[in-house]
């Protein structure tokens, strides 16, 4: 991880609440692991609403330290590392907000975390869309692939998804997908609408600037989310 790109983050990167994700978290999870849990605000709204005990991981100090106000404990350290630590402990619920794509191999943190999980535990994760139409219509009409300091193109991203391959890799890591569906969609002309209505609605996914997905291992009975 290459922290001096982090340094430049805006505060509000590590205190995004990312309330539409709450209702995709068990509403019978007690026990709850977020990786990657910034300064804990997400956790601590999730850890109220299920009234669970909430465990965070979270690399950066000044982040750490906040989050460790607010939720029952924080490990501060990378992902691998803080999953490696938890091993032998059971969550209900492992939450990545929007950290598979920072991480070298996210596949080893998805089967890192499958070991972490009760039997009927439910893994939760926001992904960034790679074929988001803002994206595509830079790279397509224009010829653009511009890193930003935030967002799909976030330079601190090292990996990149589309709604394919996030089905392909959690199904490759052992998974069973519940739910795997856009969020944050983009506002859209009547022109698009009526293209992606020609074409069978093979642009849909187009819209949305992030999937949520849930994830549950064989043989775990329906989850039960708000």
């Amino acid at each position: 991880m290459n922290r001096d790109l982090y340094a430049d983050k805006a505060n509000q990167y590590f205190g995004s609440l990312r309330p539409e994700m709450v209702r995709y978290v068990p509403t019978d999870a007690r026990t709850i692991l977020e990786v990657g849990c910034g300064g804990g605000g997400f956790a601590a709204e999730v850890r109220k609403a299920r009234n669970a005990r909430v465990t965070g991981i979270e690399p950066f100090e000044a982040a750490a330290a906040t989050a460790a106000t607010r939720l029952d404990e924080v490990l501060q350290t990378g992902a691998a590392e803080g999953l490696r630590r938890l091993r032998g402990r059971l969550f209900d619920c492992i939450v990545f907000n929007d950290v598979l794509e920072h991480l070298v191999d996210p596949e080893s943190a998805l089967i890192a975390a499958a070991a972490l999980l009760q039997p009927q535990g439910a893994l939760v994760a926001s992904i960034p869309n790679m074929r988001y139409l803002p994206v595509l219509r830079g790279l397509v009409l224009r010829g653009e692939w511009r890193y930003t300091s935030e967002g799909v193109l976030d330079r601190t991203h090292l990996r990149f998804f589309t709604l394919k391959s996030i089905a392909e890799m959690f199904t490759a890591c052992g998974y069973g997908i519940d739910i795997l569906e856009g969020i944050n969609p983009r506002p859209t002309s009547w022109k698009f609408r009526a293209l992606n209505m020609l074409a069978s609605n093979a642009f849909d996914d187009t819209r949305y600037l992030q999937f949520a997905v849930v994830a549950t291992l064989p043989g775990s009975p329906p989850i039960a989310s708000a």
